[in-house]
């Protein structure tokens, strides 16, 4: 099937897209973790079935997962002070990587774990994979993945029931990460009190988008088939505006905002291109920074406050992200009453 939706779309691609670039490749999953002391299950039975601690603040757990039909892992920054026992609980932020990467890539790639330190919050940080943020349409037949059932139910079930993790809520994100964050924040009004989304595509049903993505999925994911997830466009639209950030936008009220991307795709002011790659666009970037345009703008024609941070250089990388993760931080922390220690 996956050879069959490959032909199709080069054929539909090659017309509107020309050629995408490639984003960087998973990281290696970390080493079989220790049995958890965790021990209350979500509601459909999902477990915390290992837990390993790689230092004083960092936990790997392992989560059987009914909603995905397997197990992943589920990296845990805590506070200073905390205790699986403790009478209190602390916010939480929920941090989502992009496609072609892993639960490790928050560490990996930037300073979270020295910003978390200052301020009595838990940093919770999910595997992704290459989920696309949604339980998959599967042509209708519903069942695995439920990668939205994994992220907003199972997740926070065990985090709460488990880990003292309280429900003062931020999700924050990049790449099809920040496109979950807005998604799972306007789908589930309430669930977050914050939402940071960095290069995210923000309005999956304008015109050429949902090629643009099917084309991503098909060649530069390991998605088997990319129409098993939203559907097909022109049969399958009412699945598609469903989680489409922009047609969920009215829900966003009530709900913290940033939003940021870059609109050129060329290399920005952090980036260190190679030489001869001082002019290399990359078409992500670009699709990201239409569509977060036209989210803002949709916000702002509702009434909706949202802080926007919209440049014009910038690649598709950590290297970007990282410094919109400094911007937005103090203004998440304020959305759930934490103040720097």
């Amino acid at each position: 099937m996956r050879s069959t939706a490959r032909f199709l779309l080069t054929a539909v691609c090659a017309v509107t897209l020309g050629t995408a670039v490639p984003v960087p490749p998973a990281s290696a999953a970390t080493p079989a973790s220790a049995p958890a002391g965790a021990s209350v299950p979500a509601d459909d039975g999902a477990a915390v079935t290992g837990e390993e601690q790689l230092d004083e603040r960092t936990y790997d757990l392992t989560v059987s997962s009914p909603a995905l039909g397997r197990s992943v892992k589920v990296r845990v920054l805590v506070p200073h002070g905390w205790s699986r026992d403790a009478a209190r609980t602390w916010p939480v932020v929920y941090a989502y990587h992009g496609g072609r990467d892993s639960y490790v890539s928050w560490t990996r790639s930037t300073d979270i774990e020295e910003v978390s330190a200052r301020y009595d919050v838990m940093v919770v940080m999910p595997e992704c994979a290459d989920g696309a943020f949604t339980d998959w349409w599967n042509y209708g037949r519903g069942g695995t993945p439920k990668w939205e059932t994994f992220h907003t139910q199972e997740v926070l079930q065990l985090m709460e029931r488990n880990y003292r993790a309280g429900t003062a809520r931020a999700a924050m994100g990049i790449s099809s990460g920040a496109t979950g964050a807005t998604t799972y924040a306007a789908r589930h009004p309430g669930m977050f009190r914050y939402a940071a989304a960095s290069s995210g595509v923000q309005h999956m049903t304008r015109p050429g988008v949902p090629t643009t993505v099917l084309f991503t999925q098909a060649f530069f994911t390991d998605t088997d088939d990319p129409l098993r997830v939203w559907g097909i466009p022109g049969i399958d639209d009412a699945n598609w505006r469903a989680h489409d950030p922009y047609e969920l936008a009215a829900n966003l009220r009530g709900t913290g905002l940033y939003v940021s991307s870059g609109t050129t795709g060329l290399p920005g002011e952090y980036d260190d291109p190679a030489p001869g790659q001082r002019f290399l666009v990359q078409p992500q970037e670009v699709v990201a920074g239409v569509t977060t345009v036209d989210l803002v703008g949709r916000l702002r024609t509702l009434g909706i406050p949202v802080t926007a941070h919209i440049y014009a250089d910038g690649w598709h990388d950590w290297a970007t992200w990282q410094p919109e993760m400094h911007r937005y931080w103090p203004l998440m922390m304020d959305a759930l009453g934490v103040t720097a220690g």
